[in-house]
């Protein structure tokens, strides 16, 4: 995980300070812990919601997993990667959470439907994304019409899948090399910095030493060889071994406990909270080194990223910006992806978090907001950014979220643009995601 120069670091009591201060200034506390600190007389304007889909099945049928465990993995009730009925519920009560929040924030009237038409949700053309964002907008506008907008079912959507698209040509022996720096040239020594993770992991899918013989032989994680090499087809790099199954393995543990799995069914019947928070840093590593390596993020997020500023330019100017996703006078724009893209432009932003308790995880439903203040005076503008999601247990349970029992929420502070007070004034944002974008991985009229 790359490490904040001092520099940084320095800046880090004085912004906890100014958020104590102004915080308990602050006449609503919600509003403030939510947002940050707000100067008096500045109108929320503009919200962008990079969202993950809700918690869905595995991507992959259970045989594929079975090699890695002594006996079988669960079955599920919904088809390979898609949104199960309980995580739909769970995006329907983040979506009502959202209105409540927004609703406090002066952006959207508490109920009805007038300011539906003020919503652009853009999903990606898997079920799972489309389905959360039909949930997202159940819940916040109960009744209402808002329609979601997709590709069709297995479309390459270059908002979410630039290089799947087709856009721009990767520099796969630069991306190698990348990734190479970071994990001292050889991919062995991810097995050694996460051995206690891989072991703690190893053993759940043993069942624990509690497995009955049988005549299956399961494949250690510990066997499997480790390798770094360019990317083939679409992938910038190619890297294997312990982790990177570890994280698919670890992934599925997330989505039994979160689904509400219980059992045998919940890691074998040797898995409790607390030990998936320990294995589940296994895929948020794996995260860190294949998806926020800055040369490699901004590969996969540079048009995203395009395509969320000129959202927010486009609120700016009060007036349509060429390729702007959603419509000019849009109050919110959700876009309804995968952790990968909230981890790439992550990554290409220099962005980091803690989130109940874990470090820049990217759970089901965790959305990365950027919220665009107007400022009194003349038309200046400042950006807020931070990480919410909803707790394990409040997704295990499918806690209704409300301004008293809220999700879990992170400020996020953006390197080269934000003040002391956490907030970025627009220019200076503007500027920095423009830093952020590689040009060529950009489509040329900014379009899906």
């Amino acid at each position: 995980m790359s490490l904040r120069n001092l520099s940084r670091l320095a800046v880090i009591p004085l912004f906890v300070l100014a958020l104590s201060t102004l915080s308990s200034a602050a006449q609503n506390s919600d509003t403030a812990l939510n947002t940050g600190p707000v100067v008096d007389g500045s109108k929320l304007q503009f919200v962008v919601f990079l969202s993950r889909h809700g918690v869905r099945s595995p991507t992959a049928k259970p045989a594929q997993y079975n090699r890695y465990s002594a006996t079988p993995w669960p079955e599920w009730s919904v088809q390979p990667g898609y949104l199960t009925s309980h995580g739909y519920k769970l995006m329907t009560l983040f979506g009502a959470y959202d209105r409540a929040k927004l609703s406090e924030q002066g952006l959207l009237p508490p109920s009805g439907c007038a300011d539906a038409a003020h919503v652009t949700i853009l999903a990606d053309s898997d079920q799972r994304t489309r389905e959360t964002g039909k949930a997202i907008a159940e819940g916040m506008f109960p009744g209402c019409t808002v329609d979601v907008h997709a590709l069709p079912e297995g479309s390459d959507d270059p908002l979410f899948h630039s290089l799947h698209a087709g856009i721009g040509q990767t520099d796969k022996a630069l991306a190698e090399a990348a990734l190479a720096g970071r994990i001292g040239g050889n991919p062995a020594n991810l097995t050694e910095a996460y051995r206690p993770q891989l072991s703690a992991l190893d053993r759940v899918l043993s069942g624990c030493g509690n497995a009955q013989p049988t005549d299956h032989q399961r494949t250690s994680l510990f066997d499997v060889p480790s390798s770094l090499a360019p990317g083939a087809g679409d992938h910038p790099v190619e890297l294997h071994g312990p982790l990177s199954v570890a994280s698919t393995l670890s992934e599925n543990l997330l989505l039994e406990y979160t689904e509400g799995f219980a059992g045998a069914d919940l890691g074998w019947g040797c898995l409790d909270e607390a030990s998936l928070r320990h294995v589940m840093q296994l895929h948020v590593a794996a995260a860190d080194f294949s998806q926020r390596t800055p040369v490699i993020a901004r590969i996969y997020a540079s048009n995203l990223l395009d395509h969320i500023l000129r959202a927010m330019q486009q609120s700016v100017d009060a007036k349509p910006v060429l390729g702007a996703p959603g419509k000019s006078g849009d109050r919110i724009l959700f876009l309804s992806g995968h952790d990968t893209n909230i981890s790439t432009v992550a990554g290409a932003l220099g962005l980091t978090w803690i989130i109940d308790g874990r470090r820049e995880d990217t759970p089901p439903g965790g959305a990365l907001v950027f919220e665009l203040w107007r400022l009194p005076g003349a038309g200046a503008y400042t950006v807020r950014t931070f990480y919410t999601a909803q707790t394990l247990d409040q997704m295990r349970a499918a806690t209704p979220l409300t301004l008293a029992s809220p999700p879990a929420l992170a400020p996020v502070f953006i390197p080269g643009c934000a003040a002391q007070d956490g907030a970025c004034p627009w220019q200076a944002f503007s500027a920095t995601v423009r830093q952020a974008i590689s040009p060529q991985y950009v489509t040329p009229d900014a379009s899906r």
